[in-house]
C-alpha cells in the first residue's frame, strides 16, 4: 500500500524595515491563483530542499525581498486549512529591508501596518496565523 502524506509548505510573516531600521509593516500578497484572496507569502518545499531554504526562495520569488529568518512561529497542520488538499505549513517570522514587489504566484505584494490587515479577505488559516503572530509580538514588547 502506498504511503500518503500531507504536502509540506512554508510561509513567512515578513517584517519589513527601512534603511534606518524603522518598522514599515508586514508583507501580504494577493494570490494570482485559486483560492483567491490575501495571504502570507509562501509555497511548497521541494524534494531535497531544507524548509528554511524553501522559505527564503519562496519569499524572494513572491515578494522580490531577501529575508533573514528570525524565528519559527509555528507549524499549522489542520487537514482543513487548505481547501485544495492536506497541507502542513511551517511558518516563520522573518526580517527584510525594503518594499515588496510582486512576482511569481503573487498578483500584488503590499506592506500592511498591523492595524490595517484585511482580515475578511485572508485565505487558508492565515487569519489564525496572524492572530498568533500579533499575540506573540505583544508578549515580546
Amino acid at each position: 500500500m502506498p504511503i500518503k502524506t500531507p504536502f509540506v509548505a512554508t510561509d513567512s510573516i515578513i517584517e519589513s524595515f527601512d534603511d534606518e531600521g524603522n518598522f514599515l509593516g508586514i508583507v501580504l500578497i494577493e494570490r494570482k491563483n485559486s483560492p483567491f484572496g490575501i495571504a502570507l507569502p509562501g509555497g511548497f518545499v521541494e524534494t531535497g530542499e531544507r524548509v528554511e531554504d524553501a522559505c527564503r526562495r519562496e519569499m524572494k520569488e513572491e515578494t522580490s525581498l531577501d529575508i533573514e529568518i528570525e524565528k519559527l512561529l509555528g507549524v499549522y497542520s489542520d487537514p482543513k486549512r487548505d481547501p485544495r488538499f492536506h497541507t502542513v505549513s511551517i511558518v516563520y517570522v522573518s526580517r527584510a529591508v525594503g518594499i515588496p514587489k510582486a512576482a511569481d504566484d503573487a498578483k500584488d505584494a503590499r506592506l500592511y501596518h498591523l492595524s490595517e490587515i484585511p482580515w475578511s479577505n485572508l485565505v487558508f488559516d492565515h487569519e489564525q496565523i496572524l492572530k498568533d503572530y500579533i499575540s506573540k509580538r505583544k508578549e515580546r514588547c
